[in-house]
């Protein structure tokens, strides 16, 4: 835990002068040395962890009254099992690095007013069987294993992984090298949705300025003065996660013969370009280098009645498979080769965030992050039936 998050957090502040063993990790709070008995009424000593729900760096009133345990089956001076505080047993990884043996739950009728009150609470039941044996057992060790803090991505604290117990699965994604090829409304959203992840770099491509059309097709709300002087995209879209997080980094150029040999280095790559001879680059290179890549794209027609329709695209390719994507011709990469599915260059800002959604979860299927039962390495969705359908499987 840092120190500006233990001062500047009344609550968090009072554990540690009280002499509790208070650590930050992975967005949740953990008290260590609690004492306990176990089934054999022998003095252990366990950890209590919470998540940690924070505004700007400062704790808010806990998230909910639920508290987790690692260590053994707590048990009263009998050696029974406390079952009143006990709600589930069983191994899990509610955040990086963080595992626990026990979920807990005491609730009082006005609820935790602070995470002094809730961890103080769930200490005391713990450790008062233990202390009617041993008096000096005791969970205040003036000990402060976590004030210095752990190092990561974001510049402050990713509570939302930890709230929601999926330590595991993220962690499958941190220190990956991404690129993204093209930061127009898929790119853009792209960005959006793996900049929240604990991916190390995140490499972004794309020689065009940003102009006034841009803000209508891509997330978030951009100010007038964002526009002033016609930045950017790549830096643009830089300058602005990198207020959330490190390792955004702006190559200002269209990727070309020259430079695109850089995007070997990546250990995934987003391709979101229109132009057919780009891409075609960007995948040969990319399958020369061995490098996986996901392709997207989308194609739009008005009909008679001034409705649109037309389909979204993602194709995965990885060193294993990826004859799909020349056999069954998934990704356009020819010049002039006549009208197609992808040709019309119509976007609109839910089909973008669409595309580029679908994409994102192929990926973190490829890195295991998500369950993937078909194992599709390229899929389609067809705006007018509202079906997605899932072609080249194992």
């Amino acid at each position: 835990m840092s120190p500006p998050l233990t001062s500047r957090s009344p609550d968090l502040k009072r554990l540690v002068d009280e002499g509790y063993e208070v650590e930050i990790r992975s967005g949740m709070l953990l008290v260590h040395h609690v004492p306990y008995l176990d089934r054999g009424r022998t003095v252990r000593y366990g950890t209590l962890v919470s998540e940690l729900s924070l505004s700007n760096d400062v704790t808010v009133a806990p998230n909910t009254h639920v508290a987790m345990f690692t260590g053994l089956e707590p048990c009263d001076g009998l050696g029974q099992p406390l079952e009143a505080l006990i709600n589930s047993r069983g191994r899990q990884t509610p955040a990086q690095d963080v595992e626990i043996d026990f979920v807990f739950s005491s609730k009082p009728a006005a609820g935790y007013p602070d995470y002094h009150a809730k961890m103080t609470t769930y200490i005391a039941i713990l450790a008062s069987p233990a202390q009617q044996l041993d008096p000096e057992a005791t969970a205040t060790t003036f000990s402060v294993p976590g004030i210095t803090g752990e190092r990561s991505v974001f510049r402050y604290a990713d509570t939302a992984t930890g709230r929601a117990g999926i330590g595991t699965a993220a962690a499958r994604l941190a220190g990956h090298r991404i690129a993204i090829v093209g930061l127009g409304g898929r790119g853009s959203h792209v960005l959006d949705l793996v900049a929240k992840t604990h991916v190390a770099e995140i490499h972004l491509y794309d020689g065009d300025v940003f102009l006034q059309h841009n803000p209508f097709r891509s997330p978030g709300a951009t100010a007038p003065e964002d526009l002033a002087g016609s930045p950017n995209k790549a830096e643009h879209y830089a300058a602005l996660y990198s207020r959330m997080r490190d390792g955004v980094v702006a190559h200002p150029v269209r990727v070309d013969d020259a430079n695109v040999g850089g995007l070997r280095s990546s250990d995934f790559v987003f391709v979101c370009v229109d132009d057919n001879g780009a891409r075609r680059l960007i995948v040969e290179h990319l399958e020369q280098g061995q490098v996986p890549f996901i392709d997207v794209g989308m194609g739009m027609y008005e009909t008679d009645d001034g409705r649109l329709s037309g389909l979204v695209r993602v194709t995965a390719s990885t060193p294993s498979p990826r004859e799909h994507v020349h056999r069954n011709q998934r990704i356009p990469l020819a010049d002039g080769s006549g009208p197609n599915a992808y040709d019309r260059n119509i976007q609109i800002v839910d089909l973008n965030a669409l595309n580029a959604v679908l994409a994102v979860i192929k990926w973190k299927k490829l890195q295991g992050f998500y369950l993937d039962l078909e194992e599709e390495m390229h899929s389609v969705y067809q705006i007018d039936g509202n079906v997605l359908t899932n072609e080249d499987t194992p």
